[in-house]
């Protein structure tokens, strides 16, 4: 007879899978025979543990959890379930709790459909059940797998769920809209983005403006059934960060972004973009192609948090000429700016002590934007000849020197794959020793991986460099929209310039000269400047 004061634990679990298979393995009908079956074999003091949703390849289920703690704690003496499946589908770790966890802690299992009784000794074939339970759940990954890749291979959206911004056809639900309330907020974060604002800064605007979060949002609409968030207007840097680099809004289906491991192991691994598959143009865009690129571009230069309110443009863009780190922001109590050597900073050994003003920078900067753009509006053509031939020069000279170095590495591999196959016959033949063998091979081996991974970045630069040479013409519509420039914006900080480059200041003259390099996108030009005056152009 059990004891009054011990439980015992009916477990119910139905995955998505079952759901298929119909009302068989619903949750109220695993009840229903749990319960009639305690109460025609004597079993009292019964509590349900439920989980609803839950895969049986994957043992960290609620239900299953709180079950474990109150096992543990000495307040379960049997354990009951429908069938093996319900208690899990991962025939190693369901055969380690029935034959190892369970009688640890002196409880009985029983599961009906199976005729299995921890109790009796007739429980032969039960890890055979469990096994071919196994079977199934993988047997089924791979249909659902299978549908998956058929359906994201057509150009349907994989997710469930929209990105916020939009929502699905009622007619088709594959056809997504515009959710125009919320497509205003994304519209919002990118424009803030581009004037320099970053996701926690953002993060921080839409909070204090009391927007709701797009999980609150789509349940307001009814779009899903979400768990009640409990801010639904407290905004984070991680949502912020993955809505400035959705795809999506520009009109794109993005499938294949992630993957799981196995069909055990549920956590999800974000696959490199080379392997995403997109289909363009098959929603309307909320964000232009133009703001999409330049937030990309602002995003590579991670900003951090300012005490002021002023925006500063220069964030990731100013280097230090000496050791090629970037310089970052250095503000005193009221708000005076320098840039300053981040590697001084930390070590005073591996570099100079030296800084530029922001306002003097801002100055000089402006100055040669505003010449640059006044060049391209008096005489466009004389403009892109000149840049075009300067940039030519610069990225030819560039790529020689780069596939000079790939036509070594590339000839330096093949020849290690010709001492691979020397050292392999001389193994066999007896002229080397295993251990001897065994070395060599690791060393080439090592020299092998880090000239493929050199070349690949060859590959990288050398393609990008003969992109840049057909850019000229894009840079001079970019000149061409701003005929009164005023201030500098990071927008326009970052349409115009790839980077800075500033020097140690020159005191041999008896006072401080300073030398910057401005370095405009694409190659196009590069400005010399020493205390604001234009020395030469290249």
């Amino acid at each position: 007879m059990l004891q009054d004061n011990t439980i015992t634990a009916l477990y119910c679990r139905l995955s998505r899978d079952d759901e298929l298979v119909g009302d068989s393995n619903s949750i109220k009908n695993q009840k229903d025979i749990l319960k009639r079956y305690a109460n025609d074999n004597g079993f009292k003091n019964t509590v349900f543990y439920i989980d609803d949703g839950y895969s049986g390849t994957n043992f960290n289920r609620p239900g299953f959890i709180s079950m474990l703690d109150d096992i543990k704690s000495g307040k379960v003496s049997t354990v009951i379930t429908k069938d093996l499946s319900r208690l899990g589908r991962n025939h190693i770790r369901t055969g380690e709790y029935i034959e190892i966890i369970f009688p640890d802690y002196n409880v009985r299992y029983i599961a009906i459909n199976d005729n299995v009784d921890t109790n009796k000794e007739d429980n032969e074939i039960m890890p055979f059940k469990n096994l071919f339970n196994e079977y199934h759940s993988r047997d089924c990954s791979k249909k659902v797998i299978a549908v998956f890749k058929a359906k994201g291979k057509s150009g349907k959206p994989l997710t469930t769920n929209p990105p916020y911004g939009y929502k699905k056809s009622e007619s088709n639900k594959y056809v997504w809209e515009v959710d125009e309330e919320a497509a205003e907020v994304v519209k919002r974060i990118f424009r803030l983005c581009i004037e320099g604002y970053g996701p926690s800064q953002i993060a921080g605007i839409l909070t204090k403006d009391k927007i709701l979060i797009p999980s609150a949002h789509a349940i307001s609409k009814g779009y899903a059934n979400f768990r009640n968030p409990d801010n639904p207007t407290k905004w984070c840097e991680k949502t912020i960060a993955a809505i400035l680099e959705r795809k999506e809004y520009l009109g794109h289906t993005v499938n294949f972004r992630t993957k799981r491991k196995s069909y055990k192991e549920k956590k999800t691994i974000l696959l490199p973009e080379s392997e995403w598959m997109i289909f363009e143009n098959t929603h309307p865009a909320i964000i232009s192609q133009k703001d999409f690129d330049l937030v990309q571009e602002l995003r590579k230069n991670k900003r951090r948090p300012q005490r002021c309110k002023e925006v500063n443009p220069f964030s990731g863009m100013v280097y230090c000429s000496d050791c090629g780190s970037k310089m970052y922001l250095c503000r005193s109590r009221n708000c005076h700016e320098n840039m300053k050597c981040a590697v001084y900073s930390k070590n005073t050994d591996k570099c100079s002590s030296h800084y530029i003003r922001t306002d003097v920078l801002n100055e000089i900067v402006l100055s040669e934007i505003r010449k640059v753009a006044s060049f391209v509006a008096e005489d466009e053509e004389k403009f892109i000849k000149l840049a075009t031939e300067s940039s030519e020069k610069k990225i030819s000279s560039e790529l020689r020197a780069a596939k000079s170095k790939l036509d070594k590495k590339t000839y330096r591999v093949s020849e290690i794959e010709k001492i691979f196959k020397r050292l392999y016959e001389d193994n066999v033949l007896g002229k080397i020793s295993d251990e001897m063998f065994s070395n060599m091979i690791k060393s080439y081996e090592v020299e092998q991986k880090e000239l493929k991974e050199e070349i690949a970045l060859l590959e990288s630069f050398i393609s990008e460099r003969e992109k840049q040479s057909s850019d000229t013409r894009k840079f001079v519509g970019i000149a061409k929209k701003y005929t009164d420039i005023q201030e500098l914006t990071p927008e326009i900080m970052h349409e115009f310039i790839e980077k800075i480059i500033v020097y140690a200041p020159d005191k041999s003259s008896g006072h401080r000269t300073q030398k910057i390099e401005i370095i405009f996108r694409f190659g196009i030009l590069i400005s010399t400047v020493t205390n604001g005056k234009k020395e030469k152009v290249a």
